[in-house]
């Protein structure tokens, strides 16, 4: 590969695309990939990965017209095997697999990143009326770092900061925009794509109206970055995190891990240093978690 292609361009961004956040989506069918949902799931899901990759490749669009010379497309949602390449645009890379390394913000670890920008993005867990408002999982409630709750964005955010990399954009439901916006600052700038009802329920904008409002938005942010790059997200460390699940059978499994502290039935905390030990060390605890409450 090409310095250009390598990700080494000093105006290069990652795309860190979800499923739940893409418009038109509002059922857990249509993010379940067919061999866990069955016929029906199947021909839901099939729309679904079309408009997540869609919307990325809108985002994509846009960064390249702002002037970004490469752009790293990386599948987040459940087994990041959803992404159609052939539906992008031909000058972009992307990543497939669920083994990655940095898992959903893999690339930017790279040199010459210029920002993160977030396609189909979604609530934290707990959240009121945000569509499949979940964080990581279905059992995990709440995460906190020094106290502040936060979801998949924040703790994205947070480890592509630790190498020094800044979100840029962000679309998704208007509920996860709030959040995010809340937590990160204005200088993100944000696209709703549907207006939260229920847990189970959105008023969505029409797909293509979607996809301009990200190419739009994406090309703003990345314009606006290569004139005044903001600053990487970051918090205070050591920081302390806690993670709370939805039984206390998930808590006695991480529990036994040296380190990691009980706080009460369901939650179990621990300390960072730095926020690549925070998001490997709640990786780690939220695959413990994943334990069988009937044995």
């Amino acid at each position: 590969m090409s310095d250009q292609q390598s990700g080494t361009g000093a105006r290069s961004v990652v795309i860190s695309v979800d499923m739940e956040g893409v418009t038109g989506v509002s059922s857990w069918v249509q993010v379940s990939p067919p061999e866990f949902g069955g016929l029906v799931s199947g021909a839901e899901y099939e729309r679904a990965r079309e408009r997540m990759t869609l919307e990325a490749a809108a985002a994509a669009q846009g960064a390249l017209e702002a002037g970004a010379t490469d752009v790293l497309v990386n599948d987040s949602h459940d087994t990041m095997r959803n992404l159609i390449p052939e539906l992008l645009p031909e000058s972009v890379r992307f990543t497939s697999g669920n083994d990655k390394p940095l898992s959903m913000v893999q690339g930017v670890q790279e040199a010459g990143v210029l920002g993160l920008l977030f396609v189909g993005y979604h609530a934290r867990a707990g959240s009121v009326r945000g569509p499949l408002a979940h964080t990581w999982n279905g059992f995990i409630r709440d995460v906190r770092v020094n106290g502040v709750s936060t979801g998949e964005y924040g703790l994205n955010a947070l480890l592509a900061g630790h190498y020094g990399v800044p979100v840029l954009f962000a679309c998704g439901d208007d509920v996860a925009m709030t959040e995010i916006t809340a937590e990160l600052g204005g200088d993100v700038i944000t696209v709703p794509v549907k207006e939260g009802l229920s847990s189970f329920a959105a008023t969505h904008l029409h797909p293509r109206e979607a996809q301009r409002r990200i190419r739009e938005g994406a090309f703003r942010a990345v314009q606006q970055a290569t004139q005044s790059p903001p600053a990487p997200y970051g918090t205070r460390f050591p920081a302390a995190a806690q993670l709370s699940f939805d039984h206390q059978a998930r808590a006695d499994a991480c529990e036994r891990v040296p380190g990691i502290t009980r706080i009460d039935a369901v939650t179990v905390g621990w300390e960072s240093d730095n926020a690549f030990h925070l998001f490997q060390t709640f990786r780690m605890l939220a695959s413990l978690a994943a334990v069988r409450l009937n044995a």
